[in-house]
């Protein structure tokens, strides 16, 4: 367990931040540990052919064994939305020290894989031009892999912040954090990430939290030192939306509207279904049906009640009539 001891002066210098380089990072995950990202197999399988295979030893090395991110490579946003360009401007200033460190610290109790060999050279040279070759590959990479899809990654982003200021506004921090991951905990000013492989506390002492959404993350992930600033990168709301098809010109109003899983959703709602029913139904992982039931619950279109240790899921008497007054698409 890592945590987090948040003053006042923390916690009213929290803010959220949009960082390319993290989700850049953190998709490197996704391509060492597909099974972990069921969402992103679509992406994944698409991105892979279009790397060249000589890169990807070192891409796929920037990522430790226990799927830790080196510090460096991961650094906490100064802006709101600073630019890739921005970001590996301030990464190739990185100490080669601290790249050093910060690589070996990934990898343990591993020794560092052969891509990563300079960083165990004597002297500044070899660490340096190791650093040079990661930011020229991160910026290849961003390009390939998530620049055509920047504009629709952005967007689930800053809805998921609009949605969390709002906790934060109208809940406090203890809303806020208990609404972003069940591996969070909130008490006496201490911020706690369950399930992590690191043992410390990081103390904020006025430099503020910052709130990193994430595409990519599966769970919170704050920095591996403890001398970072206190920063966390958490997954972000409407990921499952990420890679739906644009909606056919001819579908009908309420998939239009909705979008066709929710529509899709609402249609087999008629009866009450928990949610691994309904993931079984149209093939897709119990985790992505959740995220859209928990949209349509937020906006009344579906009703819960428990049934034993179940929660199933009905369509409202709004959704009704919705439904009842959106004929299907004509094929």
């Amino acid at each position: 367990m890592i945590s987090i001891v948040l003053g006042v002066d923390d916690l009213a210098d929290t803010r959220f931040a949009i960082s390319p380089l993290s989700q850049l990072m953190e998709s490197l995950r996704v391509l060492r540990a597909p099974a972990l990202h069921p969402l992103h197999r679509g992406w994944r399988q698409a991105v892979l052919p279009a790397l060249a295979p000589a890169d990807l030893p070192l891409l796929l090395a920037l990522v430790g064994p226990t799927l830790a991110l080196p510090d460096f490579l991961t650094p906490r946003p100064t802006a709101y939305a600073p630019t890739p360009a921005e970001e590996l401007t301030a990464v190739r200033a990185t100490p080669p020290d601290v790249v050093r460190r910060d690589l070996l610290a990934a990898h343990a109790p591993r020794p560092l894989p052969g891509a990563l060999r300079q960083a165990g050279a004597a002297g500044d040279g070899p660490v340096l031009e190791l650093l040079d070759a990661i930011c020229e590959l991160l910026l290849c990479y961003w390009e390939t892999a998530l620049l055509p899809h920047w504009p629709r990654i952005r967007l689930v982003l800053e809805a998921d912040i609009t949605h969390r200021a709002g906790q934060l506004a109208t809940g406090g921090a203890r809303s806020l954090f208990a609404g972003l991951h069940s591996n969070l905990g909130w008490r006496d000013g201490v911020l706690t990430v369950d399930k992590m492989i690191g043992r410390h506390a990081v103390e904020g002492a006025g430099r503020g939290l910052r709130l990193v959404p994430s595409v990519f993350a599966h769970k919170p992930a704050p920095p591996i030192s403890a001398e970072a600033p206190p920063m966390l990168a958490y997954p972000g709301r409407g990921t499952a939306t990420l890679w739906e098809p644009p909606p056919d010109p001819g579908a009908s109003a309420l998939v239009q509207l909705l979008g066709a899983p929710r529509t899709t959703l609402l249609r087999l709602l008629a009866e009450p279904l928990p949610t691994v029913e309904l993931a079984r139904r149209l093939g897709v992982t119990p985790s992505a049906v959740s995220q859209h039931l928990r949209i349509l619950d937020a906006t009344g279109l579906v009703t819960r009640a428990r049934d034993g240790r179940r929660v199933l899921y009905r369509r409202s008497e709004l959704a009704e009539r919705l439904v009842s007054g959106d004929p299907p698409a004509h094929g």
